[in-house]
């Protein structure tokens, strides 16, 4: 007599697919088609199109392109997350107006973005095929947020106003402490919350985000201009400063290195270390063997485990490490394989990870100190 299994077949993710090139939507779709667990349910070729596609087909994620006819894509995104909430991945192109726009689209909720060569687009696609799929398997599972409003570009380019009562100075802890910060999807946006609260004397912050060549330079200027401590791509041999996040740079590890007193950057395209470059696992290990006690580990929103046993490495050294809760993150991966790894010292919510980096730096006895 044969067994029958009463398990029902896992659901496959359903991806809409928007872009007015022929060409990308018959590769997008058959690589989405390739993955056993998820299924192209349509190919749009603009936004009205599109639409109507999404009342139709019901997808669980949106592949969207930025640069269309009729309307871009980012006017429809902001649109879908007002109306109609949904895991959305850009399509975005290797330019420095490409990296600008996509900084915007993941400011309006996009949950994460590929990128697409100008030229030979076919093979840069096929190229980068398995992160595709990653990013949509991810996006399917991703927290979406609703968009009320939107600040215009003058206030979000504007300096942030002083704080109506002085902070008080954080002194020795500004030149002997560290931060690390790790990141990958939804990183952008959580990153923004954290930097945006440092005051101008804090601790070096040195930040491995999982973003690809050419668009880190965008990246950091955007942050830069609305924080009060500098915000910098990093470069190789710097010295490290207080008051100054450093970015990793797209397809480039960033370690920390030491010269007599000063802490120095040090940046290599040695091989992908967890599949990305830069590697978070890259930093938090030079983190460890280097600044070891004097490092504070924050592992924020992202998908996959990268960082998570050299997180484990800096608390063995005596770092104290924080990792974003699962309610606040748009991924919850990353910081869940951190706080599995036994590498975490308190799990906070996102808005509560910068007052709390403060708290730790003006205790007694600074990081080194369990508080």
């Amino acid at each position: 007599m044969a067994l029958h299994s009463s398990a029902a077949p896992a659901r496959r993710i359903k991806v809409l697919v928007v872009d007015d090139s022929a060409l990308i939507r018959q590769l997008m779709t058959e690589i989405i088609n390739r993955q056993s667990d998820m299924e192209c349910v349509g190919a749009a070729a603009d936004p009205f199109a599109a639409r109507e596609m999404i009342r139709a087909k019901d997808p669980d994620v949106l592949t969207l392109d930025i640069e269309m006819p009729r309307m871009d894509g980012l006017e429809f995104l902001e649109k879908i997350m007002r109306l109609r909430p949904m895991p959305v991945v850009m399509v975005s192109t290797l330019t420095e107006r490409g990296a600008e726009v996509t900084m915007r689209a993941l400011e309006l909720g996009a949950v994460d973005f590929i990128a697409k060569p100008k030229l030979d687009v076919a093979k840069g696609l096929r190229d980068v095929a398995a992160d595709l799929a990653d990013k949509i398997r991810a996006a399917s599972h991703a927290r979406v947020r609703r968009i009320v409003s939107t600040p215009p570009l003058a206030a979000a380019t504007a300096k942030p106003a002083a704080p109506a009562r002085p902070m008080a100075p954080l002194g020795r802890a500004s030149t002997e402490k560290l931060i690390l910060i790790g990141s990958s999807t939804g990183g952008t946006e959580a990153l923004k919350e954290v930097l945006i609260e440092m005051p101008p004397d804090a601790p070096a912050v040195l930040i491995a985000q999982h973003m690809p060549p050419g668009f880190t330079t965008s990246f950091s200027l955007r942050l830069d201009a609305i924080c009060r401590i500098r915000v910098k791509e990093a470069t190789h041999g710097e010295r490290v400063l207080p008051g100054h996040a450093y970015i990793a740079p797209g397809g480039k590890h960033m370690r920390l290195s030491r010269t007599g007193a000063n802490y120095l950057i040090a940046l290599d395209e040695e091989a992908p270390i967890n599949r990305h470059r830069p590697s978070v696992e890259a930093l938090f290990r030079s983190g460890a063997q280097i600044a070891g006690q004097n490092v504070l580990g924050i592992m924020l929103t992202g998908m996959g485990a990268d960082g998570a046993l050299a997180m484990r490495e800096m608390k063995d050294a005596g770092a104290f490490n924080i990792a974003q809760d699962e309610a606040t993150c748009v991924v919850f991966g990353m910081p869940r394989e951190a706080i599995a790894a036994g590498a975490v010292d308190e799990v906070l919510p996102l808005k509560r990870i910068a007052p709390r980096l403060l708290e730790v730096l003006r205790s007694r006895g600074g990081i080194g100190n369990r508080v």
